[in-house]
């Protein structure tokens, strides 16, 4: 979690005033605190009642469930009928998890609701769901990358609205919900002339604010920015994968810092998941090698 104060900060003496008003301290640099056991590519973590958990992506025993506290392997879970594993998120208030797949040329894919007694619901998302979340209505919120759409369903696959992005926005990765019901996307893949995280409106019609454009590793910019989390108090961490960091904005999307810099990486980020109580970050970690993922892990930093 940022800390956000009124004077300078101790630690580092600097402050920056944002334009909604607030302060927050830039001494952003997450401090490495642990990483989980190497293994297969690591596709997704998120927290669920006070236990980590990750998707990798192998043949069965999918999911990974760790101790909190002392990373400790819990047990191992199997969902049958994967077959490309993209993302996972949860959700508290309904007890579950949700894991997104897909299949065949058509990138026909599904989400899997999986609850915390095992029991496995799925669904149809026409299309592929490369990046899942949940709102403050306890909805899973869906980006279909190929068809340029944010999807957004009840806990159970209803589809309650369908959004289609508008043109400029190419390859859109992962998208969440703010509380005001504003949408941050980020999108951009290799060729792409534009790598942006973009504040869009809530009907998904025009962009209120952006941060990059043309891909780069300028602090105004970004390349291949994948996945996003938002803290508290709505300052957004982003994955930005061929830059190997997780940067910081604020809520207007200002560039704030490196929370996660390239030296604290063994190899590239993926996935990420914040723990705004014990403000731990949870940053899936892989190795490409051959054109292909060939092995993953968690690095836990201290935020």
């Amino acid at each position: 979690m940022v800390v956000v104060c009124l004077t300078r900060c101790k630690q580092c003496n600097k402050c920056s005033q944002l334009n909604d008003g607030r302060v927050c301290c830039l001494c952003t640099v997450g401090q490495l605190v642990d990483s989980l056991p190497e293994g297969e590519p690591v596709r997704g973590v998120t927290l669920l009642a006070g236990e980590l958990y990750l998707l990798r992506r192998k043949e069965r025993d999918h999911v990974e469930v760790y101790d909190v506290s002392s990373y400790r392997l819990l047990r191992s879970l199997t969902v049958p009928g994967i077959h490309r594993l993209t993302d996972m998120t949860s959700c508290e208030h309904n007890h579950c998890v949700y894991i997104g797949d897909y299949s065949g040329d058509d990138f026909s894919g599904c989400v899997c609701r999986l609850n915390v007694r095992g029991t496995i619901i799925r669904w149809a998302v026409n299309g592929k769901p490369c990046g899942l979340s949940v709102n403050t209505a306890h909805n899973v919120i869906v980006v279909c990358v190929h068809v340029r759409k944010i999807k957004e369903f009840s806990t159970y696959g209803d589809l309650l609205r369908e959004l289609t992005l508008p043109d400029d926005i190419i390859n859109p990765w992962h998208a969440i919900q703010t509380r005001s019901g504003q949408f941050i996307v980020c999108h951009g893949e290799l060729g792409d002339a534009v790598h942006r995280v973009c504040m869009m409106s809530a009907d998904g019609c025009h962009i209120d604010h952006s941060h990059g454009r043309q891909p780069g590793s300028e602090t105004g910019q970004c390349n291949r920015p994948r996945h996003l989390a938002v803290d508290d108090s709505e300052f957004v961490f982003v994955v930005d994968l061929n830059n190997r960091r997780v940067t910081l904005l604020s809520l207007t999307l200002q560039y704030l810092g490196q929370v996660v810099s390239r030296n604290q990486l063994k190899w590239g980020p993926w996935r990420l998941c914040l723990d705004t109580d014990r403000r731990l970050l949870y940053v899936a970690d892989n190795e490409w090698k051959d054109d292909k993922w060939t092995a993953g892990r968690v690095v836990v930093f201290r935020v």
